[in-house]
């Protein structure tokens, strides 16, 4: 076992080459997006040719909802809807406001159960989105492909993606990806070959959810909403990628995404959403929260600055990224609705929830993107409770073991031949190497947080496009000192138990993040504390095998005797020819002299207490006049250490690194690219960086208890890697036009006075060059302060007067678009006597509001005071049991969407107070299309001037907001 020996060449080429090969397997997973199967029909109905060339048409315009191109990809989606059907030979319907026109395609038709399209031009719905109260008249598409097993308790599946954009964005894969998916389910769903599903299959082409999830919360009101008992959601929080799992309700719907061929997430993100650190929502929270489905939400989550921005293109989104979601897309849906087991069963409640049943809480996590564990949370509380309990009595089994046979090494300082009173005790040493580690660690970290707070200080936006160059600022700084401290103090107090006392303090380390992980899970149901787990059994078993390798020491009884070897010694010496002055002749040296006294020689003994021999301090160790010895002790770690087997700590190694670096290799990587550029939506970048130290600290402990066998020159080398990345990170510019920041547009227009507001919400201290680049603010400066918009209060606010928009098509002849303001926005409002009203829910006082708008579907009603009531006229009842428009505080919003361009709004305001109370506001319009240019100047002009290291992006619901005082 020579070549294995514990010696500096074999401990830095297989460490070495361990942690290289995870590294560069853990950066490829995250960085390529699997390749997409060299056939273009991967499975029954899908085209992927076919399913890129949609997307292309999908988003050829941005398509808000309140936007023309809305309308027309609307209108197309129908006709793909159909020709898929067409083309696959499928019977089919369509139902359309509630009438039945049968779309009759018999040539060759056998097959049953059939296929409805539901054009929903009905459903409408009042609702609260906190505090504030929204109403919406949906355009919802729905697919229906009927199960042979579904009944009224065992219901269906629900696949679920919106077809709308932001004003700003194509939506390419927010979520033009997830709409092209449901249209290729739908082709595998129909195609003659293929047996129909067990149970429903509800494709939902929703429409709104970039408005508050509008689309979604109008599906409520339809009635196929009651046929699922679970979904899939299909998302876009990113720009590309792979589609990742989001969130889940439960394990048994997770196990459903576990065929996937490329599985992909980790239950800490749906921590996230959890705990509330993600603030943005999907169509996730309604079918789940108001709905009552179980179920999934997979998205795509990253490159996030081009999410809701142009870049979000079909030129930029593969056909890789396309076959990520899809292949996931078709393996969790045919479990789900081939799952005939009661899990999922229970009827329609009272309140219009659904029944169906309830979940545990699940873990769940991938490996390389190919293997994906599941498992209950209650079962990873149960492993965690008995790791805590288990180890310590394991561990305190075998020190009283090691004790009894009467090999207990550690914390022994010497050794006793024949009692206490003796003149020479052997030196055990072994306290020697103790506390180096922990020392070492609490520097090492120290300054890794320390670099956190200064990359915050100077420069806190470079991981916004340069994040490997601070994990290589952090791990190489982390590794350098600890190599540093812990190889300073093996040279000065060598000690063969240093491996086995870093050992012991990972483990004390993992135990004590395992305690915390413990009450995570049992008290906040947080179940992204696995890698804690796994990494705590891995350090364990190391230490397990630590300890068995104490077994082969000889007993401390069996030792030599000092006094006796002392006077073979010196017949050893004195019989030796002298060659030159040494320690060994030393005329002060006597019976008592150490036996490792002497410049570069000393005695040891042999394996089990026989020859003895010499030992080198550089780690040769030779009989006399024989070559060299495979067990001898190294340096000048102690004489008994040479017993020690020299393999042992390969599979220590083996057992602490891989795994753990793995997983948490994975989750520092995700979590950076997850959170990194959330920075330009104001969120504070410390977080991230911590969380890049922590994990880049997890990454490199299981090198620790063999890193004093490196040698100055890897060291060195990443030293000046260190160097390099930390002038970098302190001097570059954050921003490239491959990482560009991100910032936010808004006009606001008084429709009364023709003033003209241009907002720019944008961290500090990017607003000036930004600013100078544009021409509107050369002779009418900014002003900037505090941003004063609710989800963006941590960033920067410019207002600037800009160019009137163009919003009437075509302009009147004669007058300039700030004199047809006055035409844009129409309303009358009327007090209403309510006295002798039978709604008891009226205040003593009313208003009638009817509201029309020049070519725009939403608009908002601001109030100075809270109001009460409110109630748009032609609005679906709400259901009983539907929580409370208004809360006891009122609102000072209402925020009205309508499907038809033309249609005023007729809303009912009541208010409390004396009766004759007034009432004053504003109301107010939104546009967001901007896809013809010179409709929004000051827009146009945003986006052809900033730099090339800026990108821009809606900051409401609308790109402009104009408005009109009222006073009731």
């Amino acid at each position: 076992m020579t070549r294995s020996a514990f010696r500096p060449v074999w401990v830095i080429l297989i460490t070495a080459a361990v942690y290289i090969a995870l590294f560069t397997s853990l950066l490829v997973t995250h960085l390529k997006v699997p390749d997409a199967p060299s056939s273009a029909a991967p499975a029954a109905g899908i085209n992927l040719t076919e399913a890129s060339h949609d997307l292309k048409v999908l988003t050829s315009h941005f398509h808000p909802y309140n936007s023309d191109a809305n309308d027309v990809v609307r209108n197309w989606l129908l006709h793909r809807i159909e020709q898929i059907l067409k083309n696959n030979n499928a019977s089919f319907d369509r139902e359309l406001l509630g009438h039945t026109e049968l779309k009759l395609q018999r040539e060759g038709l056998s097959r049953t159960p059939g296929v409805t399209v539901y054009n929903d031009l009905n459903s409408n719905i009042t609702f609260s989105s906190g505090n504030l109260p929204v109403y919406f008249e949906g355009t919802n598409i729905i697919v229906r492909i009927r199960g042979s097993e579904t009944t009224e308790k065992h219901g269906g599946v629900l696949v679920n993606a919106h077809y709308d954009s932001v004003s700003t964005g194509y939506g390419a894969t927010d979520d033009g990806v997830g709409v092209i998916t449901l249209l290729q389910l739908l082709s595998h769903f129909s195609v003659p070959e293929k047996k129909p599903p067990k149970r429903d299959l509800i494709l939902l082409f929703n429409n709104g959810e970039e408005d508050f999830l509008n689309g979604a919360k109008a599906f409520l009101r339809h009635p196929v909403s009651k046929i699922p008992r679970t979904f899939l959601n299909l998302e876009g929080a990113g720009a590309g990628g792979r589609a990742i799992l989001f969130r889940s309700t439960d394990t048994e719907v997770t196990r459903s995404y576990k065929n996937s061929p490329y599985p992909y997430g980790s239950i800490i993100t749906g921590d996230g959403f959890k705990r509330g650190m993600i603030r943005s929502q999907t169509d996730y929270i309604v079918f789940n929260g108001d709905l009552g489905l179980r179920g999934l939400d997979v998205a795509f989550f990253e490159p996030r600055a081009r999410y809701h921005t142009q870049e979000d293109d079909a030129r930029d989104t593969s056909i890789k990224s396309i076959w990520h979601m899809l292949s996931a897309s078709i393996a969790t849906t045919e479990a789900l609705t081939s799952d005939t087991s009661s899990e999922f069963d229970g009827p329609v409640r009272n309140n219009n929830r659904v029944d169906s049943g309830h979940g545990s809480n699940a873990v769940w996590f991938d490996i390389f993107g190919r293997t994906f564990g599941v498992l209950k949370l209650h079962t990873l509380f149960a492993l965690s409770v008995t790791f805590l309990v288990v180890t310590p009595i394991l561990l305190i089994v075998l020190s009283v073991i090691l004790s009894k046979v009467d090999k207990w090494y550690l914390f022994s300082r010497k050794h006793y031949i024949h009692s206490t009173d003796d003149d020479a005790p052997i030196q055990l040493k072994g306290w020697h190497g103790f506390f180096c580690d922990p020392i070492a660690f609490i520097v090492a970290t120290a300054a890794v947080v320390g670099l956190s707070y200064l990359f915050v200080k100077i420069n806190p936006f470079i991981v916004y496009s340069s994040e490997y160059s601070v994990w290589a600022s952090f791990l190489t700084a982390f590794f350098c000192l600890n190599w540093f401290l812990l190889r300073g103090a093996d040279a000065m107090r060598p000690s063969a138990l240093q491996r086995i006392y870093s050992l012991m303090w990972t483990y004390i380390g993992a135990y004590i993040l395992l305690v915390i992980a413990t009450v995570a899970e049992n008290n906040f149901s947080l179940g992204g504390v696995y890698f804690i787990v796994i990494y705590f059994a891995a350090s364990f078993v190391a230490l397990l095998l630590a300890y068995l390798e104490l077994f082969a020491l000889p007993k401390k009884s069996a030792l030599p005797d000092p006094s006796a070897e002392s006077e073979e010694d010196s017949e050893t010496v004195s019989s030796r020819p002298q060659t030159g002055t040494t320690a060994n002749n030393d005329d002060s040296a006597n019976e008592r002299t150490s036996l490792l006294s002497g410049n570069r020689q000393r005695t040891t003994f042999a394996r089990h207490g026989g020859s003895r021999r010499h030992s080198a301090d550089d780690g040769t160790s030779t009989a006399v006049g024989e070559p060299l010895a495979e067990h001898a002790a190294y340096g000048g770690e102690q004489e008994w250490s040479e017993c020690l087997p020299t393999w042992l700590w390969i599979p220590e190694f083996l057992v602490l690194a891989p795994i753990p670096i793995i997983l948490v290799g994975q989750l520092g990587l995700l979590l950076t690219a997850a959170l990194r550029q959330t920075l330009a939506d104001g969120s504070p970048p410390l977080p991230v960086y911590l969380f890049i130290a922590f994990f880049g600290i997890l990454l490199l402990i299981p090198l620790s208890p063999f890193i004093h066998r490196y040698t100055y020159h890897i060291p060195l080398f990443l030293f000046l890697i260190f160097f390099g990345t930390l002038i970098y990170n302190l001097t570059a510019f954050p921003f490239s036009p491959n990482n560009r920041l991100k910032i936010y547009f808004y006009q606001s227009v008084d429709l009364d006075s023709g003033l003209s507001t241009v907002k720019l919400i944008l961290p500090e201290p990017f607003h000036h060059p930004i600013l100078a680049s544009l021409p509107s603010t050369f002779e009418n400066p900014a002003k900037c302060g505090p941003s004063t918009v609710g989800n963006r209060k941590e960033l920067y606010e410019c207002n600037y007067t800009g160019p009137a928009p163009n919003l009437y098509e075509p302009l009147p002849i004669g007058i300039p678009p700030e004199k047809a303001y006055n035409k844009l926005v129409t309303f009358t409002v009327e007090r209403v006597n309510a006295t002798n009203s039978t709604d008891p829910r009226l205040p003593k006082n009313v208003a009638d509001f009817t509201i029309d708008a020049y070519h725009t579907r939403s608009c908002r009603l601001y109030f100075a005071a809270p109001v009460s009531y409110l109630h748009v006229a032609g609005s679906s009842s709400s259901n009983p049991q539907d929580p409370p428009l208004l809360g006891k505080e009122g609102a000072k919003e209402f925020r009205i969407w309508r499907r038809d361009w033309k249609k005023e709004w007729n809303v009912r305001v009541g208010w409390d107070g004396k009766k004759g109370t007034g009432l004053s506001g504003r109301v107010t319009c939104l546009w967001a299309d901007v896809n013809a240019l010179g409709t929004v100047p000051a827009f146009d002009e945003v986006v052809q001037y900033v730099p090339t290291w800026v990108v821009v992006s809606k900051m409401m619901d609308g790109i402009v907001e104009g408005g009109k005082a009222f006073n009731v």
